[in-house]
């Protein structure tokens, strides 16, 4: 019963953190500014409804997106600190998505622009390198898996750094600034683009909450349990490279949200999936929200990337991680 409040709780926490956050930024608009269009040559609403709304539904859904990856690895390879980084898949789109707009790539197609659809096409393309090389080894288990994604990941990132170098000053800000993180955004269409996958991940975890549970215990337990391990983990690793290949894809690489949330998550209603996937989801909406909120303000006028507040969270988190049991990581 405890959990279930909980729940209510977190719940009623991101609603009102959805509410009220479009309100506060650089600028405070109040409800009447909004019902009042054009006063003193500001059109408030029209702020309110085209940068600060869709900014702060990218923020809530970007975070429970990476949250639920974080979690959904975090039981496959029972590791504390497997994120949605750990395959490669974020270096995968990032390394897309740089590689096009070193190229200078304009282009829309399927209503992607090049960098979106390049992030997407890398993050797959990474995701099919860790699963061929794991697929040489008839043997391979999670831990295979996750020293694979390693290798691609340091790999991906090499290249980021030799495109970044090769790049002219103007492409070189513009990728160092894409790397940074951003949720800076004009209209619906990137949360549009970003709902979809959600949806698909999160009834994913939900429908598989059973499987999760035991593969956290252990794949030979799963698989005596009648879990196909190998199959349900490459439906698991498809979709979340598809959903953290879309936030990468729309915001940049945003870390450690994927790694904090789910063991605050794993705290306050406990390991079982189908109760940790919607803490998880609400948590990451909640936390990328709010770190959004401090990077616009806390210098105002000038905005900070909102990937260097979830970093100067996330180190301390990872410390905090590694020491908090004799036994440190699993």
């Amino acid at each position: 019963m405890r959990r279930e409040v909980v729940l209510l709780g977190l719940l009623l926490l991101a609603l009102a953190v959805l509410v009220l956050a479009p309100f506060v930024g650089m600028q405070a608009i109040t409800p009447a500014d909004v019902l009042r269009s054009g006063g003193n040559g500001v059109d408030e609403a029209a702020i309110f409804w085209r940068l600060r709304v869709p900014r702060v539904l990218l923020a809530f859904l970007a975070g429970a997106s990476l949250s639920l990856g974080g979690m959904i690895f975090q039981a496959v390879f029972r590791n504390d600190l497997a994120t949605p980084f750990t395959l490669g898949v974020s270096s995968g789109a990032a390394l897309g998505a740089t590689l096009s707009l070193r190229l200078g790539l304009s282009f829309s197609l399927l209503g992607l622009d090049g960098p979106t659809l390049f992030a997407l096409l890398g993050a797959l393309l990474s995701m099919a390198v860790v699963q061929g090389l794991a697929a040489r080894r008839p043997d391979a288990t999670g831990a295979t898996l996750l020293l694979a994604g390693v290798a691609v990941n340091f790999t991906l990132s090499s290249l980021i750094l030799l495109v970044h170098y090769t790049s002219d000053a103007a492409q070189s800000f513009n990728i160092l600034r894409w790397l940074m993180g951003r949720l800076d955004v004009v209209g619906m269409g990137s949360v549009l683009l970003l709902l979809p996958l959600f949806v698909v991940g999160g009834l994913a975890a939900l429908l598989l909450h059973r499987e999760l549970n035991l593969m956290t215990v252990g794949e030979e337990f799963a698989v005596s349990r009648g879990v196909d391990a190998g199959r349900t983990r490459t439906l698991l690793f498809l979709g979340t490279s598809l959903l953290v290949g879309g936030v990468v894809a729309v915001c940049g690489p945003i870390g450690f949200v994927g790694m904090m949330t789910p063991h605050v998550a794993r705290l306050l209603v406990g390991a079982d999936h189908r109760r940790l996937a919607p803490a998880s989801i609400l948590l990451g909406g909640i936390l990328l929200t709010l770190c959004d909120l401090l990077a616009r303000t806390l210098l105002a006028p000038a905005e900070l990337p909102v990937g260097v507040i979830t970093a100067l969270l996330g180190g301390p988190f990872f410390l905090w991680l590694l020491t908090r049991s004799r036994s440190g990581v699993r």
